[in-house]
């Protein structure tokens, strides 16, 4: 073969190998990016975790308590109790965005050490997150109005509405819990201690078993308040001690607090004295849940008590202590 011919040759081999090599990369080039489109990196999947929308500020108090208007509203002093009402507010606005939003703001909320009565079953924040899972996917629950919010030093009583829709039926509830904040400075903020939502009920049951060391604090507690005797005591503040006490700033306090303490008091000497608290100290025009959501007038609330006092053994019902 002549030399000219071998080098036209290798030009013709050179410029295959070229256009098989384009031809090739594109084909595995575009498969490539297709597959890459149908399967997200975990660098994509991980984004998508991260692209939670967590309300956290404490610059947007104004907004939130127009979003969740407190009826009953009370004085909110400046520094820890301004910043635990905005905890309040943006707890709302959180668990109303969703689970996973709600699941994020906890890490905000809570520390590792933070308590959760729910319905008497003492969580951390591991089981209460795992609680509230079960309990979103029977049905869903979103946040209403603050009837109240109370907050004294690092300590906070809410009142308000939730609505539990499920199958189709949208049904409005009203529910108590108490909250102990703490400060824990600029990096972490203001977080939860410990709080307490709801009485023991049927939902006990269900909520134990998320707890594990807990359950020994639980049954040493159950065991307490069942062997607890109330001291024969003329003063009612030390009749019926106060675990968490605070100090009052209203004038007015002390007054509330020796009436409330004199309704343990009533309760447990017997329907007849609590009856006659019930006509010393509630306006006729007064309203209860206490048995349940629904509100009664004093008539049929005193009505419905007596029932309950003639019926069931009251002794399972003695008030003995606030927590």
């Amino acid at each position: 073969m002549k030399p000219e011919h071998r080098r036209i040759l290798y030009i013709v081999l050179i410029c295959t190998v070229v256009v098989l090599a384009l031809v090739f990369g594109l084909v595995f080039g575009l498969r490539k990016t297709k597959n890459k489109e149908e399967s997200p990196s975990k660098e994509e999947e991980k984004q998508k975790e991260e692209d939670i929308d967590v309300l956290n500020s404490y610059n947007n108090t104004k907004e939130l308590i127009k979003k969740y208007p407190v009826i009953n509203n009370t004085t909110v002093l400046p520094g820890l109790e301004e910043k635990i009402q905005n905890r309040l507010l943006t707890g709302f606005e959180n668990w109303n965005r969703g689970f996973k939003t709600w699941k994020a703001w906890g890490n905000i909320l809570y520390t590792n050490e933070s308590i959760y009565n729910v319905h008497g079953a003492r969580l951390t924040l591991a089981h209460y997150q795992a609680a509230m899972d079960v309990s979103l996917k029977q049905a869903k629950i979103l946040m209403g109005d603050f009837h109240n919010m109370l907050i004294t030093d690092d300590f906070t009583a809410i009142h308000y509405d939730f609505i539990t829709e499920k199958e189709g039926s949208r049904k409005v509830g009203k529910v108590m819990e108490f909250v102990n904040f703490k400060d824990y400075g600029k990096e972490l903020g203001t977080r939860v201690v410990e709080g307490w939502g709801s009485t023991k009920d049927q939902s006990y049951s269900g909520l134990i078993r998320f707890q594990d060391v807990e359950k020994e604090e639980q049954e040493r507690q159950d065991k307490y308040n069942l062997d607890y005797v109330i001291p024969d005591k003329e003063d009612l503040k030390e009749k019926y001690p106060i675990k968490y006490n605070i100090s009052y700033i209203d004038s007015n306090a002390d007054d509330i607090l020796n009436i409330i303490l004199e309704g343990f008091d009533s309760w447990n000497k017997g329907i007849s004295y609590y009856i006659d608290f019930i006509e010393k100290n509630y306006h006729e025009n007064a309203t209860s849940s206490f048995l349940d959501e629904r509100e009664r007038t004093m008539d049929e609330f005193k009505n419905e008590i007596r029932e309950l006092f003639d019926k069931e053994n009251i002794d399972k019902y003695t008030l003995i202590i606030f927590l």
